[in-house]
């Protein structure tokens, strides 16, 4: 989440006639990620989430994401709920931007992880994995490995500035993974579904050391279930420093099993997925880094940190890491 484009206070109350929410008593942005413009949002009535989404969100796709989360919170998910206006409409424009308010679901996410976190967000993802099987409509990974190479590409002129040889070692790994992934050549497809794809700690709420919700499905995909965990352990079980945290890894992927037990062919694939997955988040970094806006309210992310972690996965994609 962060703040690209402001929302005048005439602007914003103007858009919430349209709504049965009450009037606008505050309106806040959140600084933190990369991808939209949040703002929580206090009416007469209750707490809400309103987001902008930026250049980057395919406006099209926005209806598959707000549905997919519509199915997911009415069918026992805890997360965010689109609210609709008075016409139905889950998604109207303000400030020249598509827009969407969404439930504001209590907690917080925590920045101190431990390895009963991990658990519980493996059991969260194995959840939203066979839930979100009754939602059948599909949307192709925009982030996948095809996209890989071009992402690469975009990064080469000022990748240089961020790591001298991180261009040319994300290259080398992204040369041994893309023949090794699951489903090209003669390796095995998986099983598949609606993912999440971005299941960060700071997109998992805790309440009392309890998860109560999941949010930021802005990413969500129709992809290997073992893709979504694989993002799922760059994401939660390594430390500060980047080191991997096997408990936390074994904690997360075992209490996933006792929900979605995980096909021989995923277990297989798994060091190679994470291997992936780590690629794609040290382009993405990388990208966002370059080309952030220096006067954009956002928190932007270290890539080397997730280069960190895709040699530590290439090293292990012949014997496993768990």
């Amino acid at each position: 989440m962060a703040v690209y484009t402001e929302v005048p206070e005439d602007a914003l109350a103007a858009f919430l006639e349209g709504y049965d929410i009450g009037r606008p008593v505050a309106c806040h942005g959140i600084a933190e990620g990369v991808e939209n413009s949040n703002f929580l949002l206090k009416t007469t009535q209750a707490t809400f989430i309103l987001t902008l989404y930026e250049r980057r969100v395919n406006p099209d796709e926005l209806p598959w994401f707000l549905g997919l989360m519509q199915y997911l919170a009415q069918h026992g998910l805890s997360c965010p709920l689109p609210v609709a206006d008075r016409q139905g409409r889950t998604l109207r424009t303000l400030s020249g931007r598509p827009a969407a308010i969404t439930t504001f679901l209590p907690g917080g996410w925590s920045r101190q992880v431990d390895v009963d976190m991990c658990a519980q967000v493996g059991e969260a993802l194995a959840r939203l994995h066979l839930l979100g099987e009754g939602y059948v409509a599909e949307r192709p990974n925009s982030m996948g490995p095809r996209a890989w190479a071009d992402l690469l590409q975009a990064c080469r002129a000022g990748g240089g500035e961020v790591g001298p040889n991180l261009v040319r070692a994300i290259g080398d790994t992204l040369a041994r993974v893309l023949p090794a992934w699951p489903g090209t050549g003669n390796n095995p497809s998986l099983p598949r579904g609606q993912i999440h794809a971005d299941l960060f700690p700071d997109n998992v709420f805790f309440r009392d050391g309890k998860l109560s919700g999941i949010i930021d499905f802005y990413f969500a995909c129709t992809d290997w279930y073992a893709y979504d965990l694989a993002i799922t352990i760059n994401a939660w079980c390594f430390d500060d420093m980047a080191c991997f945290v096997p408990t936390r890894a074994r904690a997360m992927v075992e209490a996933y099993r006792q929900v979605r037990p995980l096909e021989d062919a995923e277990d297989a694939a798994l060091a190679t997925l994470a291997t992936g997955a780590a690629i794609r988040f040290t382009l993405t970094r990388l990208y966002d880094w370059i080309n952030t806006p220096p006067d954009a309210l956002v928190t932007r992310k270290d890539p080397l940190d997730y280069l960190r972690r895709m040699e530590f996965f290439a090293s292990r994609m012949d014997e496993g890491f768990l």
